[in-house]
C-alpha cells in the first residue's frame, strides 16, 4: 500500500512539473491561444492534419457511397443499419483493448499497419461491387475495415493532441472535428465529380484506397509521439484503467455517458440518412438532389465545428453543451416534420451546425480534463460513446423506420436531446469534478 501511494505521488509530481513547465513557457506563436490558427502554427501537427484530411476525404466518399448503394440495391433501412453496424460496431467492442495496445506498441508502426489493412479492404470492396457479389461478402469486408479503424483510432487520437501546447488544445480539437465534417462534404462532392468523368462505384472505392497512401507517407516522415504511462492496473485489469479514471473525475463520466445516450437515442438518423431522405422527402439516394442535401447538412456540421475554434473560442465550452442540445432538439424536430426537400435544406444545415458544435464542445471539455498519460486509456471510451453506440441505435431504429417511417424515430431523438440539455449541464458540477489548473486543466469560470 505504501509503495502504491509513493508511486502515485511521484507520478503526480512528475505530471505536475511537466505541465507547469509547459504552461509557464511563452507560446511560440502570436495567435490567440486555443484557436484553430494557433494549432496550425505547429509544423508537425499541420503536416499530419493536412494528410489526415486528404485521407478522410476518400473515407467519407466511401462512407457516403456504400450505404446509398445498399439502399438502392435492397430498399431496406434494416440492411443499411446492419452495414453501418459492421463499420462502427467494432468501436464498441474493440476500443478498450485498442487503448491498451496504444500504450504498449510503437504508435506510428501500429497506425500505419491499420491504414494498410483499410487500404486492402477498400480494394476488396471495389472487386465485390464490380462483380455484384453477395451482400454478406460486402458486410464482411466492411467489418474488417471497421475493425482496423477501431484499433487505429485510440493510438492516433491520443497522440495528435500532444503535438500542440495544452493551451492550444481547443483549436486542435476544433480542427479535427472540422476535418471530419469537411471530409464529409468533400467526399460526396468528389464522388459526384468523378462520376461525371465515368467513375463507377467500384472505381470510387479504388480512389479511396489510394488516399490512404496520402496519410501513410507523412506518418512515416512525422512519427507520432509516445508517452510513458504508469497506471496501477496490471494484466487484464488494464482494460478498466480508462473507466477508473472517468469514475474519479465526474466531468469525464458525465460527458461520456451523455454522448453515449445521445448517440444511441438521437443520432440513428445519421446512419439512416439515405432512408430518411427517401421516405421523408421522396429523394433517390443515388440522385443529385440527395447528394446536395447531404452536402448541405455536412456543411452545417463543418461550420459548427469551426465555430468552436474561432468565434466561439472564448466561450466556456461547458456552457455551450446544454444550449447545443436544446438547439439540436428543435432542429431535429423540424427536420422530422417537414415533408419536402425545399425546407429540409436550411433546417438540415442548422441541424448539422448544432450537432457538431455540441459534439466538438464535449470532446474539447474531455481533452482539457485529461493528462497526456491518461489519453490512451480514456479516449477509447469516447470512441465507444461517439461511434460505438450509434450502430446499436441504428440496428434498433432501422426496422422501426421500415415499419412506421423515420419521423417518429427522429421526434423521439429530439425529445431525448431536450432531457440531455438539462442533465448535461456541466456548469453545475463541483470544482473538484474537473482536472485542476496546475495539472493542465482549463480555468474554471466564476
Amino acid at each position: 500500500m505504501l509503495a502504491d501511494y509513493l508511486d502515485r505521488r511521484v507520478k503526480h509530481l512528475l505530471d505536475h512539473s511537466e505541465t507547469m513547465s509547459t504552461t509557464a513557457d511563452p507560446l511560440h506563436h502570436p495567435h490567440t491561444p486555443g484557436t484553430a490558427r494557433a494549432a496550425l502554427s505547429y509544423p508537425q501537427f499541420r503536416a499530419l492534419f493536412i494528410a489526415t484530411t486528404c485521407s478522410n476525404v476518400g473515407t467519407w466518399m466511401q462512407n457516403f457511397i456504400l450505404p446509398a448503394y445498399i439502399d438502392d440495391r435492397t430498399g431496406s433501412a434494416t440492411l443499411v443499419g446492419l452495414l453501418v453496424f459492421t463499420q462502427l460496431g467494432p468501436l464498441l467492442l474493440l476500443s478498450l483493448p485498442a487503448g491498451v495496445l496504444a500504450d504498449r506498441v510503437d504508435r506510428t508502426r501500429f497506425v500505419v499497419a491499420m491504414q494498410i489493412v483499410m487500404l486492402a479492404g477498400s480494394v476488396g470492396l471495389a472487386g465485390l461491387v464490380h462483380w455484384h457479389a453477395p451482400l454478406w461478402s460486402l458486410f464482411a469486408v466492411q467489418f474488417a475495415i471497421g475493425t482496423a479503424n477501431a484499433l487505429n483510432a485510440p493510438a492516433f487520437s491520443a497522440s495528435m493532441p500532444m503535438l500542440v501546447d495544452r493551451r492550444d488544445l481547443p483549436g486542435a480539437v476544433s480542427l479535427n472535428s472540422a476535418m471530419i465534417n469537411g471530409s464529409r462534404i468533400l467526399g460526396p462532392a468528389l464522388a459526384a465529380l468523378l462520376s461525371v468523368f465515368g467513375f463507377g462505384t467500384a472505381a470510387l472505392f479504388l480512389v479511396n484506397a489510394a488516399t490512404y497512401v496520402l496519410l501513410i507517407v507523412p506518418l512515416l516522415r512525422n512519427p507520432l509521439p509516445s508517452v510513458t504511462t504508469n497506471h496501477p492496473e496490471q494484466g487484464w485489469r488494464r482494460l478498466t484503467t480508462g473507466i477508473n479514471i472517468a469514475r474519479r473525475r465526474a466531468v469525464l463520466s458525465r460527458v461520456l455517458l451523455s454522448m453515449s445516450l445521445f448517440s444511441f437515442v438521437s443520432l440513428p438518423f445519421v446512419g439512416l440518412f439515405p432512408s430518411v431522405a427517401r421516405l421523408n422527402f421522396g429523394l433517390d439516394p443515388t440522385g443529385a438532389e440527395y447528394k446536395l442535401l447531404y452536402v448541405v447538412w455536412g456543411s452545417g456540421a463543418l461550420f459548427g465545428a469551426l465555430a468552436v475554434g474561432s468565434w466561439l473560442a472564448n466561450v466556456d465550452k461547458r456552457r455551450l453543451v446544454p444550449w447545443g442540445f436544446s438547439a439540436f432538439a428543435v432542429c431535429l424536430a423540424g427536420f422530422a416534420l417537414v415533408r419536402s426537400s425545399g425546407p429540409a435544406y436550411p433546417i438540415g444545415f442548422a441541424l448539422g451546425f448544432v450537432y457538431f458544435m455540441t459534439a466538438t464542445s464535449m470532446i474539447t471539455v474531455l481533452q482539457q480534463n485529461l493528462t497526456d498519460a491518461e489519453r490512451g486509456s480514456v479516449m477509447p471510451l469516447w470512441f465507444m460513446s461517439f461511434g460505438g453506440t450509434v450502430p446499436v441505435g441504428i440496428l434498433i431504429a432501422g426496422p422501426i423506420v421500415d415499419e412506421v417511417g423515420a419521423r417518429w424515430v427522429m421526434l423521439a431523438g429530439a425529445g431525448f436531446a431536450l432531457f440531455l440539455a438539462w442533465w448535461t449541464d456541466l456548469g453545475r458540477l463541483d470544482r473538484d469534478a474537473f482536472l485542476s489548473e496546475d495539472l493542465g486543466g482549463a480555468p474554471l469560470s466564476s
